[in-house]
């Protein structure tokens, strides 16, 4: 069965795939942020542990992050670049985070994202998320005031 997206050039069809996770994050929808991933999924996080294995982590991780928030989470994409295969393809991209979290802090950093996909039945899912912030090498603490 053919459908409007799977006819739509593979990039074309990643950057709909980026769209719509930026308007999940923003409206904290878990049930759109996880359409787009694998049932086993590896997902390596800003925040501890190492690794997040398999989609029901990932979703159980993707709740207590949107719990943080008080309201809307702004999500901002910068640099997307998109590399395809037949069935494999990665993107990296920037983003910037924002938002006022329950505890009434203020958040505004930016984030790199590097998402592993493969066409899996005609479909692009995300099988690696890997999310990272730097870091001072002499302090050993996070850089989150960096800007592009």
């Amino acid at each position: 069965m053919t459908t409007e997206k799977s006819r739509m050039p593979d990039e074309s069809q990643i950057r709909m795939l980026i769209e719509d996770r930026v308007k999940a994050v923003h409206a904290k929808d878990v049930s759109a942020a996880m359409s787009h991933h694998a049932p086993g999924i590896l997902m390596f996080d800003v925040v501890n542990p190492l690794r997040y294995s398999g989609a029901d982590t990932v979703q159980a991780r993707t709740k207590e992050w949107f719990a943080l928030y008080d309201g809307p989470i702004g999500y901002e994409v910068r640099d997307l670049s998109i590399t395809t295969g037949d069935d494999v393809a990665f993107c990296h991209y920037l983003y910037h985070v924002s938002g006022t979290r329950t505890d009434r802090t203020n958040i505004s950093m930016w984030v790199r994202a590097t998402l592993c996909l493969r066409k899996i039945d005609g479909t692009w899912m995300i099988t690696h998320d890997h999310e990272s912030v730097p870091f001072d090498p002499e302090s050993g603490k996070a850089s989150l005031d960096l800007q592009p």
